[in-house]
């Protein structure tokens, strides 16, 4: 058989197994349990000595303030971290498996010993600024409901940003990897994401309870902390970007040890397409990311071999099941609200009494001081000194975005300053009239 007639087989296969598959999973919550307010930081290594050493001084200087543990998970290490560890840095709660556990099963046996109201899920190659943690507790004194608070990353000088912690769903062409990371705007802060990075994020931990913790079938890594941020955002529970939270990042420090470049490319393939059939509920939004999926694969099945062996697994991935519910909040939604077409702009005055949001056709029509203003712009950039001067916050929603991106952008910030009235500004404003709930909707704005 030609390769080219092997890699038709293997998309129609995928397709046809995307058609059937069937709703079987279900998400087993871990039991509720009361905790103080503080923070649990979770660390897994393995043969991590020397990164842990990097890092724990700055850890251990900016939990100071705050109630807090720290439980490093000595995942599989031969190198005497427990030992170093039980020496060095007596405080630290040290949770041993001797064999390699995948990220994770490594990271779920951490959660399990957490105290805590807030777990800190922390690669052991990132080192964390001053204020990290600080920023982090912060995001959830301003956002209702908030699952998870993502940093802020860069990597060392003359190194390649290949992480920013600005996660967005964005496929520029067909044969892209649809998940990147967008470099974050001057003055941008508390942006809505698709979900936190596992290696540096702080999560409530009883929505982390509530949702089963992280999904031990993306082995050994990549995807499971999509699959968690996407699981809460269902829920309506949001995750956001922190840009006082800041830390570097020294790529693949472990992963690089044990796995080649094409073998970590393979699971990050085969793990994407877990999550799109684990975790995806809609079954339209489904059928188009998975039709996407296997059309890129296809594109580049022909000159490399990872989309070929992730084309092949494709079938048994789709027919292994999807999940058995529905979504309490609109994947649609969510998947605009992470599209990379939103960013929030804190603004430089408190917000007005009563308070008030303007849904806007474009930046600078307000004139009221203290509002909170969504606006849509042609491009995504800083708003003017003058505009954010006069405002509370200003969210701005690219054109190119569309209806869904403003729709989404105007729900989640009615919901965050809970106005009493709500302003549409502009032509095609009154569209977004029911998106301003439970806000009172008037189509002038204030003069």
């Amino acid at each position: 058989m030609k390769p080219e007639t092997k890699i038709a087989f293997w998309v129609s296969a995928g397709r046809i197994a995307g058609r059937l598959r069937p709703r079987r999973r279900t998400v087993t919550p871990w039991p509720p349990r009361e905790t103080p307010a503080g923070i649990s930081v979770v660390i897994p290594s393995r043969n991590g000595k020397d990164l842990l050493a990097a890092q724990m001084p700055g850890i251990v200087r900016e939990l100071e303030r705050f109630p807090a543990e720290i439980v490093v998970v000595d995942n599989g290490s031969d190198d005497g971290t427990g030992d170093w560890l039980r020496s060095a840095w007596a405080q630290v709660q040290l949770e041993t498996s001797p064999a390699p556990l995948s990220f994770a099963r490594a990271v779920n046996r951490g959660i399990r010993r957490a105290r805590y109201s807030h777990v800190c899920l922390l690669n052991n190659d990132m080192i964390i600024a001053q204020n990290f943690f600080a920023a982090l507790v912060r995001a959830f004194e301003q956002v209702p409901d908030l699952f998870c608070a993502t940093a802020q990353i860069l990597f060392p000088e003359g190194v390649r940003r290949e992480e920013t912690g600005k996660a967005v769903y964005f496929q520029p062409g067909p044969a892209d990897f649809p998940i990147r990371c967008d470099e974050p705007l001057p003055g941008e802060d508390l942006t809505w994401v698709l979900y936190g990075s596992g290696g540096c994020s702080l999560y409530d931990a009883a929505m982390l309870r509530a949702l089963g913790s992280l999904d031990p079938a993306y082995d050994p890594a990549y995807v499971e902390d999509l699959d968690i941020g996407y699981r809460a955002w269902q829920r309506g529970w949001p995750t956001v970007y922190v840009a006082g939270a800041v830390l570097e990042h020294r790529h693949r420090a472990t992963s690089s040890r044990y796995y080649t470049g094409e073998q970590l490319e393979e699971i990050l393939e085969i793990n994407y397409l877990r999550f799109l059939a684990r975790a995806v509920a809609s079954s339209g939004v489904f059928r188009t990311l998975w039709e996407q999926a296997l059309h890129r694969l296809c594109l580049r099945a022909a000159a490399a071999d990872v989309p070929r062996k992730a084309l092949r697994a494709a079938p048994w991935i789709a027919l292994s099941g999807g999940p058995g519910y529905l979504a309490d909040y609109s994947e649609e939604l969510l998947l605009a609200l992470g599209s990379g077409a939103i960013a929030v702009f804190p603004g430089g005055v408190p917000p007005a009494d009563p308070r008030a949001v303007i849904a806007s056709t474009g930046i600078g029509r307000q004139t009221r001081q203290g509002v909170v203003l969504v606006a849509l712009s042609e491009r995504l950039e800083p708003p003017p000194a003058a505009v954010l001067s006069q405002c509370a916050e200003v969210v701005v929603v690219r054109r190119s975005g569309g209806s869904l991106a403003f729709r989404a952008a105007l729900q989640q910030t009615v919901r965050k300053w809970q106005p009493e009235v709500a302003y549409l500004d502009g032509p095609d404003m009154a569209q977004y009239a029911a998106d301003c709930a439970p806000a009172r909707a008037l189509t002038r704005p204030p003069s």
